[in-house]
């Protein structure tokens, strides 16, 4: 029996690896697959390491060497990978904003047993620490067991927050295959969690964790997470390819009774409510506070001002700065302080995005500031 395991497992990770590689260079909808992609790797990664302890790939010194001293299993990022890659579904312009990219910070968690080996080795090597390695396997071993604590906690927050944020997304849209199949993914890593609390109770307990893993073994873990692998990586790719039909089938030109009272709206939440100032601004904030459809705004947009939602948010972005750049006391201010009042998140976007649509750096445009006023105001 445990022969068909370790198979089962091995394909898995096999057909982990060939997936999470075509969903991440496929050209369809990148943002989404990269995300699936990166989380169907994560879960391969955690799959190979435990092939490689059952059919003896890390036996020679060196590939044992790096095997601790390299971070290949990082499961903290996974619950963050899950929730994003559903937000990003459902909101075609959801971008890794640098609050969200904060979620993965505790990554750090699945560093402590490479870092400490690391450290290790390198004070041997250097003469700072004695060669003594046995409290420093006791420390990472015992690591290694409680580390699988906070690992399963942020699991479990990130499928709340993936039900919470299901629940409020299915009460304005219509239900669709896209819909059921992202609850069914949540509904998934819910049943998986069900099953890894069952077997983490008992381990993290000391006078069990050897009983448990000489007796089972990693299968009531590794088992089912291979399965999740299989039905991530088929389902997944065959969702994304359902939805790339759905959208060229949906690409209709929006008739005028349409798009005249949604440019409307649009136009009054820029230049009167001014929302472009809000520097998180997405589409789906755009959508509640004028009530038209996300796709609706996106077709808009697309048909109607030739842009994509980020365009258009950004050019009036960049007028404003231009109408702050030229007034009498703009010398005082800063380009950093000025994009900051003017919705950028970063200098670095603003930069970027104002030589995108103006053709010149914000230097150059205050150089010829009579000749931009001219024109641009």
């Amino acid at each position: 029996m445990g022969r068909l395991f370790q198979t089962i497992i091995l394909l898995g990770v096999i057909q982990g690896f060939i997936v999470s590689g075509l969903l991440f260079f496929s050209t369809r909808k990148r943002a989404v697959n990269r995300f699936l992609a990166a989380l169907i790797f994560l879960l391969s990664m955690a799959g190979f390491c435990l092939c490689g302890s059952y059919y003896h790939w890390f036996n020679s010194p060196l590939l044992n060497l790096l095997s601790q001293l390299l971070p290949l299993i990082v499961v903290m990022p996974v619950g963050p990978l899950m929730y994003f890659y559903i937000q990003s579904f459902c909101d075609p312009e959801f971008k890794l904003t640098p609050q969200r990219r904060r979620h993965f910070w505790p990554v750090v968690i699945d560093l402590g047993a490479p870092v400490a080996a690391d450290v290790f080795v390198v004070g041997v090597l250097t003469g700072v620490l004695k060669n003594n390695p046995q409290p420093w396997i006791i420390f990472i071993d015992t690591y290694n067991v409680y580390s699988d604590i906070p690992r399963w906690v942020s699991l479990a927050i990130y499928t709340w927050l993936s039900f919470k944020f299901l629940a409020a997304y299915k009460r304005s849209h219509p239900p669709g295959a896209g819909l059921r199949w992202l609850q069914q993914l949540t509904w998934m890593f819910a049943g998986f969690l069900a099953i890894w609390l069952v077997y983490l109770v008992p381990y993290i307990i000391p006078r069990y964790t050897d009983v448990i893993l000489d007796k089972f073994d990693w299968y009531p873990i590794y088992v089912p997470m291979t399965f999740l692998i299989y039905w991530l990586g088929i389902k997944g790719y065959i969702i994304s390819y359902q939805e790339l039909v759905t959208a060229k089938k949906a690409e209709t030109i929006l008739p005028e009774s349409t798009t005249t009272p949604a440019v409307t709206l649009l136009k009054k939440a820029m230049e009167e409510d001014q929302l472009f100032l809000n520097a998180a601004l997405t589409l789906q904030m755009v959508a509640q506070h004028t009530g038209l459809p996300p796709k609706t705004i996106s077709a808009v947009l697309n048909q109607h001002l030739h842009k994509n939602f980020n365009e258009y948010v950004n050019g009036y972005r960049v007028n404003l700065f231009k109408e702050k750049l030229l007034q009498e006391d703009a010398d005082q201010l800063t380009f950093t302080g000025i994009a900051y009042d003017c919705g950028f998140s970063s200098p670095a976007t603003f930069q970027r995005v104002f030589k995108q649509l103006t053709g010149m750096s914000p230097s150059e445009f205050r150089k010829s500031a009579p000749d931009a006023q001219k024109s641009a105001l």
